[in-house]
């Protein structure tokens, strides 16, 4: 593949495993596309997929799988710790090479033009795509989630770009837009208290006044008994990995808690670890020449 794209979509669906298969089917076995990774969370009923490949390509088997989730998933019945408001919640493109951020942005208006025709689920343009300032955060987007969406669309400033101007009856509505690659990051904690990670997670945030290139909520494991501090750092080399790690630490001191480890959901940039590398072992002048896998 000469252009590529990535692109990381969001599925309303962790816990009924034979659905997840059939919307992953849709970017198996595709000439350009190539499936990375896909990863299902039962607390938060969601699946990420990582999948990348050329342009249109890719943006054909995207449409496809819009199309199945649509059909397969219902949000009237859908319950998870994770916010979401639409079946594909969110559809992210995202350059890798010899491709720009205005491809990335020409391939998501295509994708929502095609899939809102098909079948009926409105789009939402956000991040780079945005048709307006209030539209690129995708946290004010989902604000008020699938229950609230249908009143908040009556508003002008939050009809869909794409396909009705309001909700699909049962897919909700999706966000879909251009970004810059981002880290999907959780720290877990040794408390049952949600509380303590909501805390803790408006301290960090932006939106709170924290880091200016992290978003964050706390999130409960039930499963575990636990909480987590769930993180998108949509900057890495400004918001470190570990930078948010220490001060997600510090912070917990103020309430008796302690952090038992932390996760990436998905794929990550090489850079970013060795970021944490450079930081926690004190390494100086390295590079990514210095990593023996780069160099196959």
């Amino acid at each position: 593949m000469d252009k590529i794209l990535e692109c990381v979509p969001n599925f309303s669906e962790g816990r009924d495993l034979e659905k997840v298969e059939k919307i992953v089917d849709c970017f198996r076995g595709k000439k350009g596309v190539k499936l990375l990774d896909y990863s299902s969370d039962e607390d938060h009923n969601r699946s990420v997929v990582t999948v990348i490949g050329e342009p249109e390509a890719l943006r054909d088997a995207v449409v496809e799988s819009v199309v199945k989730a649509v059909e397969l998933i219902d949000l009237t019945k859908h319950k998870g710790q994770h916010p979401r408001m639409g079946a594909v919640d969110v559809i992210p493109f995202i350059p890798i090479r010899n491709t720009t951020i205005k491809e990335a942005d020409d391939i998501a208006n295509q994708v929502a033009k095609i899939a809102s025709e098909k079948c009926g689920q409105p789009f939402i343009l956000y991040e780079k795509s945005a048709t307006a300032p209030n539209r690129e955060n995708l946290a004010k987007i989902r604000k008020g989630e699938f229950e609230g969406m249908a009143e908040k669309m009556n508003s002008p400033e939050w009809q869909s770009d794409y396909g009705p101007k309001t909700v699909h009856p049962t897919g909700g509505v999706t966000a879909i837009g251009a970004r810059m690659p981002l880290v999907a990051y959780n720290i877990k904690l040794d408390t049952d208290r949600l509380e303590i990670a909501d805390k803790i997670a408006k301290q960090i945030r932006h939106l709170s006044g924290g880091f200016r290139y992290c978003k964050a909520m706390g999130v409960e494991l039930k499963d575990r008994g636990i909480v987590e501090v769930s993180m998108n750092l949509t900057d890495y080399s400004k918001t470190a990995i570990y930078r948010a790690f220490e001060t997600v630490k510090m912070e917990c001191k103020r309430y008796g808690v302690n952090v038992l480890g932390s996760e990436i959901i998905g794929l990550v940039p090489m850079q970013a670890l060795i970021d944490c590398s450079e930081y926690y072992l004190g390494l100086e002048n390295f590079s990514m020449e210095q990593v023996l896998e780069s160099r196959l």
